[in-house]
């Protein structure tokens, strides 16, 4: 069976930070972005860990912070691609994460209204499309990844350095976990022993034991982890950061630190292009794919030891990968301007030589690969659309509207619902109470 794909960007690119993607078995790619993704994904699917291919178990969501828009999420009708009625959530939501038997999709709100940083979580009956009570959980709530076996949601809470537990069978929260400074990205081992959390704050990783739901000794990494891969046998976790070292020592070179999972101790460093903001593992394992900037850096997992960069388009985000490994593919285009025009970068992962680029709409944020391979959907900031583009041909299809700023993605495991979170703004149903209502629309694939 194929991981759920998710991605979703964690405080995206409207604050400079980066796209994530997420799988099924909770395995999480992101950065600052969002969510993110916040495009991490999502999204862990066999194509990043992000997993958002086959690649590794994960589940992340990232989104913008509150006072910008009210949170919505449109879930696309993949077969027609066509939206269907939006379903109420919480307020501005930040990633989204669907269970690995696919009968529940878990919706991480930052907020409930202006006047709070508590965050709460919406579970939706995916057979029904209907939103189950929202669970409380800590304040700025921003990632999430669920466990293989889908017995247990960790959302990571930004704002209060803290992780909750969720029993995804009694959707009841469980004590906070303490963890470090600002914490985003998380990924969770294909085993499930292991939920790593990277601290934006303190530069450093929590691992926490799903065990006991007990951290352990924070571990050192590069300045601002953005985003955090597993590789498919759970020896390695890649953390991508912006630059090398922790404060004060800061390098304005993005690294890429490889945690032995074993151990828990970091590696040596692995120097990239410009602020690493993304990385994919292919499903076999061998190479992990770093987006900085205009670039893409391959890494032999092996070795740890980086190939030459691979050109992408300038403001390159998200990354994702195809479940056969063929083929990787690089959103780019952030910043681009009022009206940009973005493009996709599809990557032959054999030659590590890059295709012509797929121009699609607006700021090209976050991407999902279906589970067969055959589709990939990039969400598209500024134009607020998603481009369904056929694996096949590398030909985009015509862009579907979803709400205003949409900030995650996640597709079901038998690929037929396509699930679009977005951020819009105040709720017109009570502006007098100043909530943020966010939604989620349902797309039959």
């Amino acid at each position: 069976m194929h991981p759920v794909l998710t991605q979703s960007l964690a405080d995206g690119p409207r604050r400079g930070r980066s796209a994530r993607v997420s799988t099924r078995s909770g395995q999480t790619q992101s950065g600052k972005a969002a969510l993110l993704l916040r495009i991490s994904a999502l999204i862990a699917l066999p194509l990043v860990t992000a997993t958002a291919g086959a690649l590794l178990p994960a589940s992340t969501a990232w989104a913008t912070r509150p006072g910008a828009h009210v949170p919505i999420a449109y879930v696309a009708d993949v077969a027609i691609n066509t939206p269907g009625p939006p379903i109420t959530v919480g307020g501005t939501p930040e990633a989204i994460a669907i269970t690995p038997n696919g009968k529940t999709a878990y919706v991480v709100n930052y907020v409930r209204n202006p006047r709070t940083v508590v965050g709460t979580v919406t579970p939706i009956n995916t057979a029904t499309n209907t939103p189950g009570p929202q669970i409380t959980v800590g304040n700025g709530a921003f990632g999430i990844a669920i466990t293989p076996n889908g017995k247990t949601a960790y959302v990571v809470n930004s704002e209060s350095g803290t992780v909750t537990p969720i029993n995804t069978a009694t959707n009841t929260p469980g004590p906070p976990i303490r963890v470090g400074g600002d914490p985003r990205p998380i990924a969770i081992t294909p085993n499930g022993k292991t939920a790593y959390v990277a601290n934006e704050g303190s530069s450093t990783v929590t691992p926490i034991s799903t065990a006991t739901d007990t951290p352990g000794p924070p571990i050192r990494v590069g300045g601002d982890p953005y985003a955090i891969a597993i590789t498919p046998n759970g020896k390695t976790a890649y953390v991508a950061s912006v630059v090398v070292g922790g404060p004060p020592d800061y390098y304005p070179v993005g690294a890429v630190t490889p945690i032995n999972t074993a151990t828990n101790t970091p590696g040596p460093p692995i120097k990239v292009g410009g602020e690493a903001r993304a990385i994919a593992i292919t499903p076999n394992g061998k190479t992990a794919y770093v987006v900085n900037d205009s670039t893409v850096t391959p890494i032999s997992t092996a070795t740890n030891t980086p190939g030459p960069p691979i050109t992408a388009g300038y403001g390159a985000f998200a990354i994702a990968i195809t479940p056969n490994g063929k083929t990787a593919y690089v959103a780019s285009g952030v910043g681009l301007g009022v009206h940009p025009v973005g493009t996709v970068t599809p990557i032959n992962t054999a030659t590590n030589t890059p295709d012509p680029p797929i121009k699609v709409d607006g700021e090209p944020l976050l991407i999902a690969i279906t589970p067969n391979g055959k589709t990939a959907y990039v969400v598209n900031g500024g134009l607020d659309t998603v481009t369904p583009i056929n694996t096949a041909t590398n030909t985009p299809g015509r862009p579907i509207k979803v709400g205003r700023n949409p900030d995650a993605i996640a597709i079901t495991p038998n690929g037929k619902t396509a699930y679009v979170v977005n951020a819009e703004g105040l709720s017109a149903l009570s502006p007098a109470a100043q909530d943020y209502i966010g939604t989620v629309t349902p797309i039959h694939i």
